[in-house]
């Protein structure tokens, strides 16, 4: 069965990786989806994120990339895709995707599915990782190889 992986990836981490290679494990077959959220300040360009995406999960078979535009159970429905994994860090993930989950369900009958972090990735975040390269540190542990590289040129140390 096909399973999307959505998320908007600014940037995609060691931890979403693993989540995208857990959801093959289970399903077989996964379609990360990057999206773009009004809300957030983006460090990287839709297209930079994508391509990006791309580079990190190019030597992982079965998982395709593409970008998503508009609802998550449209985009779903026009790939015959039933359902969804996502990765929870915490109870505040939790109480969100719950939300997010029956909205999906009731509006395109797209189930999900929560898989829990794994313990080294639980307090990882895009958003800890925007900041801590922000104010000069080093993220190379914490994202994949093509990501560290963009982000050095993006944001050169001293």
């Amino acid at each position: 069965m096909k399973v999307l992986v959505p998320g908007s990836f600014d940037p995609i981490t060691v931890g979403h990786l693993d989540i995208v290679r857990r959801a093959h494990a289970l399903f077989g077959e996964v379609l990360v989806a990057i999206g773009n959220n009004s809300t957030k300040d983006y460090m990287f360009t839709f297209e930079e994120r994508v391509e990006l995406v791309n580079g990190a999960t190019s030597d992982l078979p079965g998982i395709t990339v593409e970008a998503m535009d508009g609802l998550l159970v449209d985009f779903c429905r026009d790939r015959g895709i039933p359902a969804v994994v996502k990765g929870l860090r915490f109870g505040a993930d939790f109480d969100f995707e719950l939300q997010m989950a029956h909205m999906n369900a009731e509006m395109g009958d797209i189930e999900t599915v929560l898989l829990p972090a794994a313990r080294d990735h639980a307090t990882l975040s895009s958003t800890i990782i925007r900041q801590v390269i922000r104010l000069g540190g080093d993220v190379s542990r914490y994202v994949p190889r093509n990501v560290a590289e963009a982000l050095a040129v993006k944001f050169p140390r001293s």
